[in-house]
């Protein structure tokens, strides 16, 4: 079983430094150019998908029936891909949650897989629920269009680890993370890739 993550488009919320956690904020002009490029690079491609997956905020769905239009696949929506709920610090800029939440930057920075976000999730639980969806999968081959905290977790839970900085795992908007899993997800898997946004490289894809 193969498991290709994909995090969502742009946002003007990614663009200006907000937090969105599950706040319902669309696709940025360049978040579906992205998407685009992208689309044309799985095609290109020529595998087999078993199917598409995503999550039912706007930014993920908009960014899955791009992908769906061009590879003939129509998108399932599942609310376990959505981001990890940040509670209060949703629609805030970065400068104003190190201001207002400070003690909670600290112990995030000691503990960042069990601290909870105020009001919110602890990454732990967002791995829990990504991975309750990973499990029912069958055999195959799946696009799974996500968030970046969401992929982290996911990443991280097929290495059976908890890393002190799952942050410092980059992901671009529109980057591919597989997850392979040669005997079922019982059976363990390994990470063959990570943050893969090579279609976002100029003069990459010829123009058509």
């Amino acid at each position: 079983m193969e498991v290709w993550f994909i995090r969502h488009g742009v946002t003007r919320h990614n663009q200006d430094g907000i937090w969105q956690g599950q706040r319902d904020v669309p696709l940025a002009p360049e978040g579906y150019e992205q998407a685009r490029r992208l689309a044309e690079r799985l095609a290109r491609a020529g595998l087999t998908w078993t199917a598409l997956y995503t999550s039912d905020l706007a930014r993920a769905t908009e960014t899955a029936r791009i992908l769906g239009e061009r590879l003939g696949l129509t998108p399932r929506s599942d609310r376990r891909l959505r981001e990890v709920c940040v509670g209060e610090l949703s629609g805030l800029a970065r400068r104003d949650v190190a201001e207002r939440y400070g003690d909670y930057l600290a112990r995030s920075r000691e503990d960042p897989w069990n601290t909870r976000f105020p009001g919110g999730e602890t990454m732990a639980e967002l791995a829990e629920r990504v991975w309750r969806f990973v499990e029912e999968l069958g055999g195959g081959r799946y696009l799974v269009v996500s968030h970046g905290g969401a992929i982290r977790a996911a990443v991280l839970r097929t290495l059976a680890a908890a890393t002190p900085a799952p942050w410092r795992i980059r992901l671009e908007n529109t980057s591919i993370t597989r997850l392979r899993f040669p005997e079922g997800v019982a059976a363990g898997g390994y990470v063959d890739s990570v943050g893969d946004a090579a279609h976002l490289e100029p003069g990459l894809l010829p123009e058509s």
